[in-house]
């Protein structure tokens, strides 16, 4: 049953969590540190991230001479709009904005096209960096897709199903699909992070670097968008690790309301422990992790969910 306000209402939820987590990460990143995080504006600094919302979007948009304006501009909107569009897939009992049967392969289907938000967002800005840095994201994006695909395959042909729905009635007596997935849960782990862009493969935007990645031409409300795409889909895929491997929210001891929520945080706090422990990768060493390593791993694994299943 589809609801137009209801999604409105959703995407707005979603953007606001994603201001909020701006600020756990840097409040995370600083204890982590040794420091304190933003704690001027506002009590103990949580209006920062609207303080830095409104920074970002009231300043003057740099248009460069060269770049492909429209393509330029709709670019962080295409990358924002895939990565709320996510969100729907996720099936919330009572709340149900958009329910379908095949919410694994829209999943699969939009996470795919994303990347052409940072490809056209390179290639718009008209700029060799931009373009070298997008191009670089791309391959990295496209090449860990693969392996998240058939570790998200290996759980389908367990459960029977492409509804996410179904994943939590599957996991109903408590024995999550961690149990039987552990190995490829750690390879499902790994690729969000590349799927992400976030440390230590944050080769889309490396800003320790002399030149930023493909955004490097983008100011005000542009960088905003692509800001808030980024940790949009950090969002989304932490709720959805959460659902595809500790579903089952409806048993004794996940009876709690909203305790999916506290499953995608975990996640979503795993995400900026890993950024504030480990250094970023070498770039070979992270493409040669994904066809040497976690491409024969998956597809080992599904290979043996199959034989199991028809033996």
């Amino acid at each position: 049953m589809f609801s137009f306000f209801g999604v409105v209402v959703q995407a707005v939820g979603l953007l606001l969590a994603v201001a909020f987590y701006t600020l756990l990460e840097r409040k995370v990143l600083g204890y982590i540190q040794l420091r304190k995080g933003p704690n001027k504006v506002g009590a103990l600094g949580v209006v920062q991230p609207l303080a830095d919302a409104a920074k970002l979007f009231l300043k003057e948009q740099a248009k460069p001479f060269f770049s492909n304006w429209f393509a330029y501009l709709g670019a962080p909107v295409l990358s924002l709009l895939l990565s709320l569009s996510l969100w729907v897939t996720y099936p919330s009992f009572g709340y149900s904005i958009y329910s379908f049967g095949f919410g694994v392969l829209f999943f699969l289907c939009v996470s795919s096209v994303n990347v052409y938000g940072t490809l056209v967002a390179g290639w718009a800005s008209n700029s060799k960096y931009a373009l070298l840095g997008s191009l670089r994201a791309v391959a990295q994006t496209v090449s860990y897709e693969v392996s998240m695909i058939l570790v998200l395959l290996s759980g389908v042909y367990l459960v029977g199903t492409f509804n996410f729905v179904d994943f939590f009635f599957f996991q109903e007596s408590g024995v999550f699909l961690f149990v039987f997935c552990s190995l490829v849960s750690l390879v499902w782990f790994v690729t969000t992070l590349a799927e992400t862009n976030r440390a230590p493969f944050d080769f889309a935007e490396g800003e320790s670097e002399i030149v930023s990645g493909f955004n490097i031409e983008y100011s005000s409300g542009g960088f905003a968008l692509i800001f808030m795409a980024e940790y949009g889909s950090i969002l989304v895929m932490s709720v959805l690790t959460g659902v595809f491997f500790f579903g089952a929210d409806s048993v004794v001891v996940f009876s709690v309301s909203g305790v999916f929520l506290l499953k995608g945080l975990f996640f979503g706090f795993s995400f900026l422990w890993v950024r504030g422990s480990l250094p970023r990768f070498r770039y070979d060493k992270l493409m040669a992790l994904t066809w040497k390593s976690f491409l024969p791993v998956s597809l080992g694994w599904l290979g043996l969910v199959l034989v199991l299943g028809v033996v």
